[in-house]
């Protein structure tokens, strides 16, 4: 079976081509660097040259593959306006060379935003809708195109898929940690994060791809909460400094706006319906393990 993957040599991408190729699929990943082609034809894959803007080439991945994972996102958020209309375009793009197929997408969501005061649900619908939405309202638009014959799965991920070699959300704290000299956490720190590990994610998607109905919201969620007082006291631990509470002024100072305020969001998420639809039990590493293991001290 042929599978196309966006954000192949990104880090959840890159343990996802892995996990592909271990199970006999043809990977094609999409490279917009020399060292990102480098990358994966070192591992077996098949590589086309391409980012997002290039819509020609996702239009011709997505022809050539039984399946689509589409994980790459500009992420920059200094320019959410870009970022969101690059990713419409492209799941635009995708489902348009999909339509009438009954072939696969599967595309990179979250569980941010989807609930309050509770854990977050695969039932709960996603309030991104538009092309002014964060992420392009994409997950709603992949929905869509359910209609028009293309198997749209979101894979909705945790705020941190953690492991070794991770520069995500949890190395951007740890970060701020060695410059504040202290681990912080917002108010009493009873606000919490799903958690996942990144080959636990990586398996979830195969399976997804495999297993899951058109219209399926997955969720990779190892850890339906982590608190993060226990987060901070992890990295103060693993830098040798002690965790205490700051405000979410000095949360945002001290790591940027978006991400400060991020890091003080009650973001917890249940993935029981995913545990049962696709028989996914995840068995990695916690993440307080992984911080404590030197995952971010690097």
């Amino acid at each position: 079976m042929r599978v196309f993957i966006t954000g192949a040599s990104g880090w959840i991408g890159s343990h996802t081509v892995d996990e592909f190729l271990s199970h006999g699929y043809d990977v094609t990943g999409l490279a917009r660097s020399d060292a990102s082609a480098a990358a994966l034809e070192a591992k077996g894959a098949t590589v086309l040259r391409g980012d997002l803007d290039d819509l020609a080439g996702l239009r011709a991945g997505a022809e050539a593959a039984d399946g689509v994972v589409h994980l790459a996102n500009k992420h920059d958020f200094g320019d959410p306006v870009e970022t969101n209309r690059a990713e419409r375009a492209a799941v635009e793009t995708l489902g348009d060379t999909l339509a009438g197929t009954g072939r696969a997408l599967l595309l990179a969501s979250g569980v941010a935003g989807l609930a309050q005061s509770r854990p977050a649900l695969e039932t709960d619908s996603s309030p991104a809708v538009g092309p002014d939405a964060p992420r392009g309202g994409t997950e709603n638009l992949a929905f869509d195109y359910v209609e028009k014959g293309v198997k749209s799965i979101s894979l909705r991920f945790s705020p941190t898929t953690h492991g070794m070699g991770d520069h995500g959300f949890m190395a951007i704290i740890t970060d701020a940690a060695k410059r504040n000299g202290y681990a912080g956490y917002v108010g009493d720190g009873s606000t919490g994060w799903a958690a996942v590990h990144v080959a636990d994610a990586a398996r979830m998607i195969r399976l997804g791809l495999e297993k899951a109905p058109a219209g399926a919201a997955l969720h990779a969620v190892g850890e339906e909460s982590v608190a993060s007082r226990d987060i901070a006291a992890a990295i103060a631990q693993s830098l040798g400094l002690e965790a205490r509470s700051f405000t979410s002024e000095e949360s945002q100072a001290s790591m940027g706006g978006f991400i400060g305020l991020f890091w003080g969001m009650d973001l917890a998420a249940s993935s029981a319906a995913t545990r049962r639809l696709l028989d996914w039990t995840p068995t990695g590493p916690t993440l307080v393990d992984d911080i404590l293991a030197g995952a971010y001290t690097g």
